[in-house]
């Protein structure tokens, strides 16, 4: 580029400006920006590489190659230069192509007279939509100015693509967010739901990229940034532990001169306010993809969410768009907190969420609220628009957006299928789970918010064999107060009627951390201060919740189980808790309740081997599963790469459990398995057969799960795993799917 390159970047972008007003199609427009850069930049090439699909590259446009191989060269993602800009996001600038590692000649362009390669990727906001070229016949490497004109020239393609200007025919042209895709996540809770999306924070789209008026413009972004300063101050004066530590790092990203700085230099270059916060905040992006340190990627995210807040004030583009939600809104969103979630309610189909964890609020209360959910949903929120039709599969974890005929067909095929069933369901709500063998399985319902109550009578559920007290906690900005608490367990009592339900008290830490409470930069929170431990650290809440309990219940028999109990006297110490609120509930003339019922869930495996003493003296323990399994396969469950190795019907757990049914049954202890696996009809009737008759998991779990026990004979179930037990499988699944075909 000649000298001056400020001035030559700024008459680049003017050029580029008035191509982007003018009234044409999509392929003359791409063919006039290689031109004008090529003329620009005094390169003999300007080439636009765009995907065609997310492994193949197509020519687009070319100053300088031959025109007949546009729309016929082609290369697959890491191939060639080209191929490997697309693949790592990064330039290549080299003087000597044909030496450079992992060149490769097409003959079909030309090229071979060229010498220096200058290649970057149009993305934007980390979504590669191809690769932008300039070469020359003289062997040299691009300046600095050189390559900052070319990345503006870059970003420019970008927004024209996602304002759909390079519309044409084949593939590589075709409009964007129209064509079908399916999205492969996580389930995070199970079902499936046909809808529209509703973004929970619509894009924004700039549309003024470039500016005669750097001055003006400076000001505009110097206006913002306090805007947003003063809204962060706000925000800081009400908040407390996680919260503020985030908020904390957002008022250090908003005083940044460093970030100022980059934005300011973008817009004497010609850049539009806007336009300068979304390229300083594609770069961020293209950063957190290659940061693998999880405090700097959450920092690059705290720095993502402040850019947003800062185009949300330049282009006036705030959340509420006067887009109206629809009628079967499936939420998409990057994450969310439960408190948001819960605002949203029933109304939401289905959920699908870019990040998240099966442990995180999020997934409890979608589970809470029984609505299919679908995580780490790669892609999702570029390729999403408000409207779009969606079909989630929380069974399978996949997003079809925009579905063909064939995909919807099926689709609502596997729904019918599911509400048939559930009508089948229906007609034995309330007969008893009795096998063939005459054993009678007592099937409960977890829950977690009073809205869950309804489900107790329609669901078939004997009763509540968990209630999640933790989630009262997490949706609050602060520790709610004993009179609320005792308001929320009287209305669970009294929904409940006359039906069990079993109280779990505050099951907090690993990666269910309260808004208000000090985070602990734990190397493992899983495995560290959690449930029982803090409540034993930190008695006050503990016994705040015990009294609340107590004077919910009026009177009434009260159950309650400690979380996370890993040795005897931890289950000592919390029953001492219980003990001493009785005895200032008793002094104060309170009624307490006619019968206190305690228990512990055993998630670890050292408890399984507690003295017998613990077992004569709790009152019932319940498994739970979750837990329990990661801990005795040593493998996260929130790891795909691990936690799907493990099947709950191995050999070895499946012993375990039967252990401990044993030393249950040895010194009369009741015994429930709680968690996702009771409500898989498989893995329930297996449990069911090793001796555990009761089994507590969500309402919609309830009707297949018992269809599935009345028709097994659970004693011969049981000879089909010892048998395979013999035989020395590493798990009974495929045994056990036999017999129930054979038998079912």
């Amino acid at each position: 580029m000649p000298d001056g390159s400020e001035s030559e970047s700024r008459k680049l972008l003017g050029r580029l400006r008035d191509t982007m007003a003018e009234e044409a199609a999509g392929q003359a427009r791409l063919d006039k920006i290689t031109h004008l850069t090529a003329d620009s930049m005094g390169t003999e090439v300007c080439s636009v590489y765009l995907f065609r699909d997310e492994d193949t590259l197509e020519l687009c446009a070319t100053e300088g190659l031959k025109q007949e191989a546009v729309h016929h060269t082609r290369m697959k993602l890491g191939e060639g230069l080209v191929g490997r800009v697309a693949r790592t996001g990064k330039m290549v600038n080299t003087a000597d192509a044909p030496s450079e590692r992992g060149f490769r000649y097409m003959p079909e362009t030309g090229e071979e007279i060229f010498s220096s390669f200058l290649g970057l990727p149009i993305q934007r906001l980390g979504e590669k939509l191809g690769v932008l070229v300039v070469q020359t016949k003289a062997k040299r490497e691009f300046t600095s100015d050189e390559i900052y004109a070319l990345e503006v020239v870059a970003m420019v393609l970008a927004e024209m693509a996602e304002l759909g200007a390079f519309i044409g025919e084949g593939a590589a042209l075709k409009a964007r967010h129209t064509q079908a895709a399916m999205i492969r996540g996580i389930t995070g809770q199970e079902g499936t739901a046909e809808g529209h999306v509703w973004l929970h924070e619509p894009r924004v789209v700039v549309t003024n990229l470039v500016s005669d008026d750097p001055k003006r413009e400076r000001e505009r972004l110097k206006t913002a940034v306090e805007k947003l300063r003063v809204s962060v101050d706000e925000m800081l004066a009400g908040a407390s532990g996680e919260q503020l530590e985030v908020l904390e790092a957002y008022r250090m990203f908003a005083n940044s001169k460093g970030w100022r700085k980059r934005m300011e230099e973008d817009i004497d270059r010609g850049l539009s306010a806007e336009a300068a916060v979304e390229k300083e905040q594609s770069a961020a992006r293209a950063r957190m993809g290659q940061v693998t340190d999880a405090y700097l990627r959450e920092r690059l995210h705290d720095l993502d969410d402040l850019s947003n807040r800062l185009l949300r004030i330049l282009t006036g583009q705030g959340s509420e768009t006067g887009a109206e939600m629809p009628a079967d809104p499936i939420l998409i969103a990057r994450n969310i907190g439960p408190g948001e979630l819960l605002d949203y309610g029933r109304r939401l189909r289905g959920i699908v969420l870019e990040e998240g964890s099966v442990g995180s609020h999020a997934a409890i209360v979608a589970r809470a609220l029984a609505i299919p959910l679908v995580i780490r949903a790669d892609r999702v929120l570029t390729e999403a628009l408000n409207g779009d039709h969606i079909m989630v599969d929380g069974d399978q974890g996949l997003v079809h957006l925009r579905p063909d005929e064939s995909v919807v067909s099926a689709f609502r095929d596997k729904i019918a299928m599911q509400a048939q069933a559930q009508e089948r369901y229906a007609s034995i709500r309330q007969k008893p789970a009795m096998s063939i063998c005459g054993k009678q399985i007592n099937l409960f319902m977890n829950a977690g918010l009073l809205a869950d109550l309804p489900s107790l009578p329609s669901s078939g559920a004997e009763g509540v064999g968990l209630f999640r007290t933790e989630l009262q906690f997490l949706i609050r900005n602060q520790m709610p107060r004993r009179t609320e608490l005792v308001e929320v367990y009287k209305r669970v009592m009294d929904s409940a009627g006359d039906k069990p339900v079993i109280f779990r008290t505050l099951d907090i830490g690993s990666d269910k951390v309260l808004p208000y409470m000090k985070p602990n930069d734990e190397p493992n929170p899983a495995l560290g201060w959690r449930a029982i431990r803090v409540g034993l650290d930190k008695p006050g809440v503990m016994r705040m919740q015990i009294q609340a309990l107590l004077r919910a219940s009026e009177g009434r028999p009260l159950s309650v189980m400690f979380p996370f109990v890993a040795q005897y006297e931890e289950f000592r110490a919390a029953r001492t808790e219980v003990d001493k609120a009785l005895a200032i509930e008793r002094k104060l003339g309170h009624k307490v309740p006619e019968t206190i019922t305690i228990g512990t869930m055993l998630e670890t495996p050292s408890l399984a081997y507690a003295s017998k003493k613990f077992f004569e003296d709790v009152a019932f323990i319940s498994i739970g599963g979750n837990d329990l399994k990661q801990f005795f396969f040593a493998a996260d469950r929130e790891n795909e790469r691990v936690r799907r190795r493990y099947d709950t019907l191995n050999v070895s757990f499946l012993t375990f459990l039967e252990g401990i049914v044993q030393r249950c049954s040895e010194t009369g202890t009741a015994l429930s398995f709680c968690g996702e696996d009771a409500g898989r009809p498989i893995e329930a009737v297996c449990l069911a057969a090793i001796g555990l008759h009761k089994l507590s998991m969500r309402p919609a779990s309830i009707g297949p799960v018992k269809s599935l026990i009345m028709r097994t004979d659970l004693d011969a179930l049981y000879d089909v795993i010892c048998d395979a037990r013999e035989r020395g499988e590493q798990s009974v699944r495929e045994s056990v799917l036999d017999y129930l075909r054979w038998n079912g």
